[in-house]
């Protein structure tokens, strides 16, 4: 790697009780690529060398799914219903060209103009 002993390929290396050498700028490169992709961990291979840098999810940025809603097919449209019998024609039934209402007396309580049945001109 390098002439100092403990140094990495970059030469930013520590050496760990362990014994291994850390590559520090491969690790912060490593973490400024998770953080650039979103990724959540990553491994490196180098021989026999082995990095995994990760991260934990703030709750903010865990993302969850909604399961996917289950079909449902369109109502079928019914078949048109037989026209109903036509309704009995009331007794006092007034059948007018005209909208709205209809007054047989002139006043409440009096005689009626007009009775059913009558044309009226």
């Amino acid at each position: 790697m390098g002439d100092t002993p403990g140094a990495g390929r970059n030469g930013n290396s520590s050496k760990n009780g362990g014994g291994m050498n850390i590559d520090s700028k491969l690790v912060r490169e490593l973490a400024k690529l998770l953080t650039d992709t979103g990724l959540s961990e990553i491994e490196v291979e180098d021989g026999d060398r082995k990095i995994r840098v990760a991260r934990q999810l703030s709750a903010a940025a865990a993302v969850t799914v909604a399961a996917p809603a289950a079909h449902v097919p369109a109502p079928v449209a019914a078949a048109p219903a037989a026209p109903a019998a036509p309704a009995p024609v009331p007794v006092a039934a007034v059948h007018s060209p005209l909208v709205g209402p209809v007054y047989l007396a002139a006043a409440p309580g009096a005689a009626h103009v007009i009775e059913g049945g009558q044309r009226g001109e």
